[in-house]
């Protein structure tokens, strides 16, 4: 198959350290349960969405900020080596975000996040700004600053990138989201998400997990499925969808969902979050073998 002519994306957003327990069932409130397994390893949704974006094919640069700890190295040297540019990633003072990640024997997880440097983020600086602009396609999500995802879409709405905002982990105040949604070109959301606020894009993504996920805008509405297959850990496959999504946007809608939905899918059969995405050869293969499906 011929290269692919992919985007150039920017990805605005967190850098953590995970450290993901695993165990047989999740703990209740109160309770105490015994890992089987522990690790630590490069997470965060916008670390994870640019080497996402990146394996994919796009040219990828990343916004952030990591702290002067020593899991600043570690991740420095994570996305560097997937090919992800590091001009858009400042040091501050203090530690790097982290996560706290455990994850069940059906695949399933919970998630708590110490925001660290993610919350310092900005992009008042010229070198930042520039980042963005020089850009086809600009992703967004919601474990930075609400108003430096704001600003952030703002300098790359004005610099005519397509701004796509993941619009997650949810929390943010009704008319922040509002003013986030009225510079988005594209929402990626899941069905709790979509349930819980009307998004006033033109184009709404929203996933559903194992079923695929569905585009609504243009006048437009379908459903793309997910190729089964039996999940190890589905921690981070949201992100693996938000950057493929980012990656292929531009090539047309049903491209850009069909490959992150197959995307997404293989990224549950790797454990862990930051290395669990796929290469485009993957990608290539999972979506040829399901070419044909597509659900009005």
């Amino acid at each position: 198959m011929a290269p692919r002519d992919c985007s150039r994306v920017c990805v605005v957003g967190s850098v953590n350290a995970d450290l993901t327990f695993t165990v047989r069932t999740l703990p209740r409130p109160g309770q105490t349960v015994l890992a089987s397994g522990l690790s630590m390893a490069p997470g965060g949704k916008g670390g994870n969405q640019a080497v996402a974006a990146a394996r994919a094919g796009a040219t990828v640069r990343l916004v952030a900020a990591l702290g002067d700890d020593g899991s600043a190295e570690m991740l420095r040297h994570h996305l560097a080596a997937n090919g992800v540019a590091l001009d858009g990633v400042v040091t501050v003072a203090g530690p790097s975000g982290s996560a706290v990640i455990t994850v069940d024997s059906s695949a399933e997880n919970t998630i708590v996040v110490a925001p660290g440097a993610n919350g310092a983020l900005s992009v008042d600086s010229a070198e930042v700004r520039a980042v963005i602009s020089d850009s086809d396609v600009v992703l967004l999500q919601l474990e930075i600053p609400i108003a430096t995802a704001i600003a952030a879409a703002q300098v790359a709405s004005s610099a005519g990138a397509a701004v796509i905002v993941n619009a997650s982990p949810a929390g943010a105040r009704p008319h922040d989201l509002l003013a986030l949604s009225e510079l988005a070109d594209v929402v990626v959301v899941n069905e709790t998400e979509a349930g819980a606020w009307h998004w006033p894009v033109p184009h709404l993504v929203i996933t559903r997990g194992a079923r695929g996920a569905s585009y609504l805008g243009d006048g437009e509405r379908f459903s793309v499925p997910s190729p089964a297959v039996r999940a190890v850990d589905t921690t981070g496959a949201g992100d693996v969808f938000a950057g493929v999504l980012a990656a292929h946007w531009l090539e047309g809608h049903e491209v850009a969902l069909r490959r992150a939905c197959a995307a997404a899918a293989l990224s549950t059969l790797v454990p862990g979050a930051g290395d669990c995405a796929p290469y485009a050869e993957a990608i290539d293969d999972a979506v040829s073998n399901r070419a044909t499906e597509r659900q009005l």
